[in-house]
């Protein structure tokens, strides 16, 4: 299937204020590309990408006085298939995970796994290892936490949205993520478009969508707590340890966002 996807946001400042984006996609997908994907700006002022610790695609930009905007239209190729499932995927006793994902069970700015640790094993302590665990934390999470644009801070955390009950999708994340850590299965958060193929549409407008990957089996897989459901059209833009390293932009100054429209539609293939 053919997916087309993209953003036009805009900032305004009243100075010149350096910001980083995360608003490429992940280079995994860069393969499945059928037409370019570029930022433009508007004005033309010069910007840069480069790869982060995480393997994601970054950009370092000015924004000047006044104000930018940051648009992309882009069409990709997917398997038109759900998230695959894997329920025979073993969780690794921790001595025998790669160096690199061990970073991934550690407590992270808006993952405390320390203040959440009693509650999931007390939770999920008495179920196997594995997919099930991992199943029972996303299912308990989607239950738990009530979904809303208005519940949305920036200051949120994973233990905020677990007293409070409510939030968006990178709070559903957050926490899966945050109970998975306490119970020894590594997990990251991720983001990117999701549109609504394969299910009803939504009545609200497009946006980014959070969800996130375990590490079981010895490969990586997705969830998605917010929906708990296998979905169609994933297109990955960042990874890393919880929302501070995948920000949407960085600002290293006062911005105000005025514009936040983000489309992700299936299209025709042409015959």
């Amino acid at each position: 299937m053919l997916i087309r996807a993209g953003y036009d946001i805009c900032y305004e400042a009243d100075t010149d204020t350096p910001m980083m984006a995360m608003l490429n996609l992940h280079p995994s997908r860069n393969k499945d590309l059928r037409t370019p994907q570029r930022i433009f700006v508007d004005p033309d002022i010069p910007i840069y990408d480069f790869l982060d610790a995480y393997g994601n695609m970054c950009t370092r930009l000015t924004v000047p006085k006044g104000g930018v905007t940051l648009s992309c239209d882009f069409t990709i190729e997917d398997s038109g298939l759900p998230d695959p499932v894997a329920r025979d995927a073993v969780q690794h006793r921790i001595e025998d995970l790669p160096d690199d994902v061990l970073m991934f069970l550690l407590g992270s700015r808006y993952c405390e796994t320390d203040r959440l640790s009693d509650t999931a094993w007390s939770l999920f302590g008495h179920i196997d290892n594995g997919w099930d665990k991992v199943q029972a934390i996303v299912d308990f999470t989607h239950n738990h936490i009530s979904f809303g644009y208005q519940y949305a801070r920036p200051t949120k955390t994973a233990w905020d949205a677990h007293q409070e009950q409510k939030g968006v999708c990178r709070d559903f994340a957050h926490l899966a993520i945050t109970l998975c850590r306490c119970m020894n299965i590594p997990a990251r958060y991720c983001f990117g478009y999701l549109g609504d193929i394969g299910v009803p549409p939504a009545d609200a407008p497009m946006d980014f969508s959070a969800w996130f990957d375990v590490y079981l089996g010895g490969a990586w897989h997705a969830f998605d707590a917010r929906h708990n459901r296998p979905r169609i059209g994933r297109i990955l833009m960042a990874r890393g340890r919880d929302a501070t390293d995948t920000a949407l932009t960085t600002s290293f100054g006062p911005t105000r966002l005025v514009r936040f429209d983000v489309h992700t539609d299936e299209v025709t293939e042409p015959r």
